[in-house]
């Protein structure tokens, strides 16, 4: 881990881990950077935890999606809305995840092109059994964090997604 710079060091601490000879021109360009720099160091452990139980980290994201729609079940375009990251397939992920056995896909009567997605049994078991490890992990990376700096973390990444998300 690299260490906070020092007074005759002008550079942030996020140019110094990345080898930088001179500090970033550009705010935006530091904060965009920082932002993939800390996904990629967080993500890591949560990829790790995922492929323990079999599944990846947007098959998880999508089974929640599923299981948070109860017995009725979901469109399947209502999922891809849902991602917490965009999946340019939500077909074949949600495809995945019924060859699992963890969801069952059923046309609409009223409309043959339209598919519902529900959870199956199975699918709820998974998900029990890594609710405990998943929340375990997000306390074990984020928990040094006051919780007043964490509703502050949240309020600046809106702001930045705001700026960015186009209508």
């Amino acid at each position: 881990m690299a260490t906070q710079n020092t007074k005759t060091d002008s550079r942030s601490r996020l140019a110094v881990e990345l080898g930088k000879k001179n500090a970033f021109t550009m705010r935006e360009q530091e904060a965009y950077l920082n932002l993939v720099r800390t996904m990629s160091v967080l993500g890591r452990d949560f990829a790790q935890l995922f492929k323990s139980f079999g599944v990846s980290e947007t098959q998880y994201n999508a089974l929640r999606i599923i299981a948070g729609a109860g017995k009725q079940g979901i469109r399947m375009e209502s999922i891809g809305e849902r991602m917490v990251a965009h999946d340019p397939d939500t077909t074949r992920l949600v495809n995945r995840l019924l060859d699992a056995g963890f969801v069952v896909k059923e046309k609409l009567e009223d409309d043959r092109r339209c598919s519902v997605v529900r959870i199956t049994g199975e699918g709820r078991a998974l998900l029990k059994r890594m609710r405990g490890k998943v929340d375990q992990l997000h306390k074990q990376q984020l928990g040094h964090m006051k919780a007043g700096e964490l509703d502050q973390l949240n309020r600046l990444l809106v702001l930045a997604r705001d700026g960015a998300e186009t209508e």
